[in-house]
């Protein structure tokens, strides 16, 4: 198989590179070469902003195209339009924000946002669109929700690793049973790449079933991976909003029970999961990024484009300090078998 990976260096795409080189197969890569790129692909140079960014890809063929492009869909329009004729597949890794406010049990029919705009859940609505345009059935809509894993640049589970292994009280976003929706980037390449080269099309929900882990799952995961003697203390919603913290930013992965839970953790995935998606332990999610997070001394970089995610040092200790927190008796404890 040939596939062509739009980007490459970041995240979701170095994991379809990687994922890719690992079945054997031939990878080439566009970008602007300047993140080194594995010696193993071939690499094209291009800009997809600039007129002349795709004039590297107008003479190869692919099987399989991959794109992650979050913002302007002209780039997205572009790109599919250059290689209508020179690529079977295109997978487009959108967002479950594409929905118009999406409730519990919401699948690929739910209602998707409409009008202009420049915010994120448009945009990828707008890829989604230009992919269609130019591929038709041939393009791959891959609606992910939370993805977390190695070379993860949102900063979301290495902020709770980080965290964690500074080891003291942590504070512990309730309820502790909360039940999460997440997706490992390997998983979703993994399923992506085989779903496109079995030919499937068209918008399909890439995420673990709900429930797949928990708040304390996640917390417990990181408290072992980094070996650490981190106290996890569980703090109430209703407690954390008066105190006037940010759910997702402030609490990255966090959100209280509520409709806004539900729109990102509790969707009706088994249309994906009938063609062959399947979710590793978030055990194994943790312990693997955290070995990463180590080999690049716990500084993963960021994405420039979104804002960053994490609580205060003072402002935990400020709503601990206030007696807040109580520790869960499985969390209080220093159980060798979460080390």
């Amino acid at each position: 198989m040939k596939l062509l990976v739009l980007g490459g260096s970041d995240f979701v795409g170095r994991t379809a590179v990687e994922h890719a080189l690992a079945l054997g197969w031939d990878v080439t890569v566009l970008n602007r070469g300047t993140t080194a790129s594995d010696p193993r692909v071939t690499q094209l140079r291009g800009d997809r902003r600039a007129a002349d960014g795709l004039d590297s890809v107008r003479e190869g063929n692919w099987d399989i195209a991959f794109d992650t492009w979050s913002w302007e869909p002209g780039a997205v329009a572009q790109s599919a339009s250059a290689l209508t004729d020179r690529v079977r597949s295109y997978v487009y890794v959108s967002s479950r924000s594409v929905y118009d406010a999406p409730g519990a049990g919401a699948t690929e029919t739910w209602p998707t946002v409409q009008g202009p705009g420049d915010d994120y859940a448009r945009c990828k609505h707008g890829g989604e669109r230009a992919a269609v345009t130019a591929f038709g059935v041939r393009a791959l809509l891959v609606r992910a929700g939370l993805i977390l894993g190695p070379y993860e640049n949102i900063g979301r589970l290495p902020w709770w690793l980080n965290r964690t292994e500074r080891a003291g009280d942590v504070l512990a976003p309730g309820p502790a049973d909360l039940a999460l929706q997440y997706i490992d980037a390997r998983d979703l390449v993994g399923w992506a790449l085989d779903a496109a080269a079995r030919g499937l099309g068209g918008p399909y929900d890439v995420v673990s079933r709900p429930g797949h882990a928990t708040m304390r799952e996640v917390l417990q995961a990181c408290v072992a991976a980094t070996r650490s003697d981190a106290r996890l203390r569980w703090v109430e919603p209703d407690v954390l909003s008066a105190a006037g913290v940010q759910p997702w930013t402030e609490l990255p992965i966090w959100i209280p029970p509520g409709a806004d839970h539900d729109s990102l953790h509790a969707s009706d995935v088994s249309k994906a999961f009938a063609e062959g998606l399947r979710a590793r332990p978030i055990q194994e999610t943790v312990a693997d990024t955290w070995a990463w997070l180590q080999s690049v001394n716990g500084e993963a970089s960021t994405r420039r484009d979104r804002p960053p995610v994490g609580l205060s040092a003072d402002r935990e200790a400020a709503i601990l300090a206030n007696g807040a927190g109580y520790p869960n008796i499985r969390d209080s404890c220093s159980d060798a078998r979460d080390r």
